[in-house]
Formats: structure tokens, C-alpha cells, sequence
């Protein structure tokens, strides 16, 4: 099983749920026999409609090694979690994000400029670093008041790129207890480490001024318990690592695979750039773009159901139940997976093509609502979203205005099996200046 996952993960995960037709089998991975979830109804049930029985393992599969990075906060659950969910929330409404688009649309505008001279020297850019830098550039100044730099924010996320990676031994064999070594766990403990050097002064410093700020560090020292007392020390900690995770790793992740499928699907990319034409034309692109960008968020949706980030969702049962037919233990573990049931032809079409029309609203309503759920579902579902839609359409539309493009390479890079999904490879553009957007 792990050698299948490692050499080809995508067809070796979406094989187990073909072979499963929509049932709710059990797994026989060694020591470790999950059930594996697939159907959009019964994914309703335990993302949603029955949540309170189905729990984030503390200490199980996938979330037991994540909880050394981020503990029991935000992408925690239970008490610990509900706080850092309620003092957090406000800052990643749909409204607020949209308040703060127009600031946003001017530093993305600005950071995208800045390619113009690679593109006029005809030197190639690895667009995943770039994407990165761009997007660092907007978290860091919309959501955290400047207080992280580009530069430590860009440390942070190398450092979770090797924590995503170090914890896949951890992952393939989660019953392994965590007092014994595995490959990866020095890689994790330096990581952790270049992380806390990185943003634990800055979260202590933050403390004396939270009174006077309303991005992500300011309001958690700002946040209290449900019963009335401060958050504490660890769990800002806590909390700010796994936000700065949550504002930038989907973007700067998934984007990377958008342009060798453009390259690959010249329909799609003549279709994208005709809207992003005709919308933004010689103009600045901001906020006021993003509603008649119709056709660029199918892309990103399309985008996201094949390279969902967050990739693999874990449940424990909390008390005995039945689902699909099957009886289910308290303790059981349940693997429900975006990547897995957002490729099955049982749900999808030819679900290995890049086809943006799937997302035409009158094929969304024909679907089931959890056929599709990149960002998890119900009490869970990700709080930034949102950001993303709008981050990734202002980056999506800054580019295509600004250049033409090409990559240089055979397709899409692969899958890379992390905690958080990853390209299996770098990709690098030539970019060619459009001459009114790049004098704008």
C-alpha cells in the first residue's frame, strides 16, 4: 500500500475508492483497518449532518502528528477548538474579506509588477516561488498588520513545506506511537523549530499593542474562553501558526498546477483570457472585477476538485453508530477524502479531463452539495475559503492581463503525497509583457 501511495498516490487512493462503489468498506493497511467514506451523502453525514459523533482524532491518524505543530486550536477539535473558532471566524467573513479588497488588489497588483523583469529579460520564473512572494505579500499586510514580514512569512512556509513532507511515514503508518523514531521526525523538530524562532517573538511582542489592531495576532490576544478567561501564551502560538498555513498554503499551492493544464487545454485558456479581457481590459485589476470573473472561478473551482489541498480528512467515531448499513465502533477511524471522491466517474464525467463547465450553476445544483468539498464541510469547513476564491482571482487575473505565458515542460506536475497537498515538481514560465499592462 505505501509503496502504490509513494509512486503514484492519486491513482492508488482514487483505485481504493472505485473498488469501494460508493460503500463503506474497511481498509486492511497493516495494524491500521480505517473505513473509507466516498459517498457524498454518507461524507454529508459525518462532515455535517451528524458531526457531533464523528470527531478530529486527537491523537489518530493524520491529525495525532499534526497537533505537534499546531495543538488543539483552530485545526483542533472540542472545547479548545470552539474558542479559536469563535474568536477567529469574524476576521474571514465573506464580508470583511471583501472590505478589505481593495488594499489587498493593490499589493497583489503590485507584486505581480514585479515580474516584469524576468519577463523583459527573457528569464524564466519558477511561478511556485513567485506565487508564494505574491501571496506572503498580501497575507502578511491584509490579515497581520505588517507585524510578519514577507521574508519570515516565506521562512514559515518552507518550513511547513518540509513539515508536510517529514510527516508522510507518520501518516502511512499512524500506529506507530509517537515515542518512537520515524524517518521525517528530525526534519519535523527542525522545522517546528525555524517556525517558533520565527513567530514566537513576534506573537510575545504583539501582546503590548493588541489593543490597538484588529489583524489575526492582535485579536487572539484579544480572545477569550468561552467561560471568560484570555487565551493564553500557547494557544496564540498555536493559533498563528496554523493561520499563517490556513491564509497562504492553498493558493500558493494549488496555482502551480493552473498553468501547464491552461497550456494543455488551449480552450480553456482562450476562454479565460477573453473574459479577463474583456472584464479588466487596460484597467488596474480590483474588487470591483471579481463578480463578472464567472468563468475564472470555475477555473479555480475545477482547479481545486482535482488538487484539493487539504486532501484527506479523518474522523473517530465518538460513540457507536451506523452509517451507510455498516456498524461502526466508538474509536473507529473513518478516512474521508476530497481528492478521492472528487475523481470518481461514479460522480464525475470523465473525471480526469480539466473541464471548467462542470461548475456551470445548472450542473452545481444537478450535483450532490458534497461531491465536491475541497475545504471540508459543516463545523470544520476552512475558514479562508473565501480568501481564497478572491486571492486566487486577483493573482489569476493580475497575471493574464499583465503577460502572455508559457511553461516549459511536458504537463502538469504530478502529485506529491504530503500532509498538505504538494506539486511533484517545480513549474517554470516564460513570461512576455503586454505592453498596456505592463506600463499600468
Amino acid at each position: 500500500m505505501a509503496s502504490g501511495l509513494l509512486r503514484d498516490p492519486v491513482r492508488a487512493l482514487v483505485g481504493f475508492g472505485e473498488r469501494a462503489d460508493g460503500e463503506i468498506v474497511r481498509l486492511s493497511l497493516g495494524a491500521f483497518r480505517p473505513y473509507l467514506v466516498t459517498d457524498p451523502a454518507h461524507v454529508q453525514q459525518v462532515l455535517s449532518d451528524r458531526s457531533g459523533g464523528f470527531a478530529r482524532a486527537g491523537d489518530g491518524a493524520f491529525w495525532g502528528p499534526l497537533r505537534r505543530l499546531f495543538g488543539d486550536g483552530i485545526l483542533g477539535d472540542g472545547p479548545v477548538w470552539s474558542d479559536s473558532r469563535r474568536v477567529l471566524q469574524p476576521l474571514f467573513t465573506a464580508k470583511r474579506v471583501e472590505a478589505l479588497l481593495g488594499g489587498m488588489a493593490g499589493t497583489i497588483a503590485d507584486a505581480v509588477a514585479e515580474l516584469d523583469g524576468p519577463a523583459r529579460a527573457g528569464r524564466p520564473v519558477d511561478i511556485g516561488a513567485e506565487q508564494a512572494r505574491i501571496v506572503c505579500r498580501a497575507v502578511m499586510e491584509t490579515f497581520f498588520g505588517d507585524r510578519v514580514t514577507v521574508a519570515d512569512a516565506l521562512r514559515v512556509i518552507e518550513a511547513q513545506d518540509a513539515i508536510a513532507t517529514s510527516l508522510i511515514p507518520r501518516v502511512l503508518a499512524p500506529f506507530v506511537p509517537l515515542a518512537l523514531p520515524m524517518p521525517g521526525d528530525r526534519v519535523f523538530r527542525d522545522a517546528v523549530r525555524r517556525i517558533d524562532e520565527v513567530l514566537v517573538p513576534i506573537v510575545r511582542s504583539a501582546r503590548a499593542t493588541a489593543a490597538e489592531g484588529d489583524d489575526v495576532i492582535a485579536t487572539l490576544w484579544r480572545g477569550t474562553t468561552a467561560d471568560g478567561r484570555p487565551l493564553d501564551e500557547r494557544q496564540v502560538r498555536n493559533d498563528t501558526v496554523a493561520m499563517v498555513a490556513v491564509t497562504t498554503e492553498t493558493t500558493v499551492n494549488v496555482l502551480t498546477w493552473l498553468w501547464p493544464h491552461l497550456e494543455r487545454a488551449p480552450e480553456v485558456a482562450a476562454r479565460l483570457q477573453a473574459e479577463i479581457d474583456e472584464v479588466v481590459g487596460e484597467d488596474r485589476v480590483g474588487p470591483e472585477h471579481l463578480p463578472r470573473l464567472r468563468y475564472t472561478r470555475m477555473v479555480l473551482d475545477e482547479l481545486v476538485r482535482l488538487y484539493p489541498v487539504g486532501w484527506v480528512a479523518p474522523r473517530q467515531v465518538t460513540r457507536p453508530t451506523v452509517l451507510g448499513g455498516v456498524r461502526l465502533d466508538a474509536g473507529a477511524t473513518l478516512l474521508l477524502s476530497p481528492l478521492i471522491t472528487q475523481r470518481l466517474a461514479r460522480y464525475w464525467e470523465r473525471p480526469e479531463v480539466f473541464d471548467p463547465d462542470r461548475f456551470t450553476p445548472e450542473r452545481v445544483r444537478a450535483r450532490h452539495r458534497y461531491a465536491f468539498f475541497p475545504f471540508g464541510g459543516g463545523p470544520h469547513q476552512c475558514l479562508g475559503m473565501h480568501l481564497f476564491y478572491v486571492e486566487a482571482q486577483l493573482i489569476v487575473a493580475n497575471v493574464l492581463s499583465r503577460y502572455r505565458l508559457r511553461t516549459r515542460g511536458s504537463g502538469p506536475p504530478g502529485v506529491r503525497l504530503a500532509a498538505a497537498l504538494r506539486a511533484g515538481g517545480r513549474v517554470e514560465l516564460d513570461l512576455t509583457p503586454i505592453s498596456a499592462g505592463a506600463a499600468a
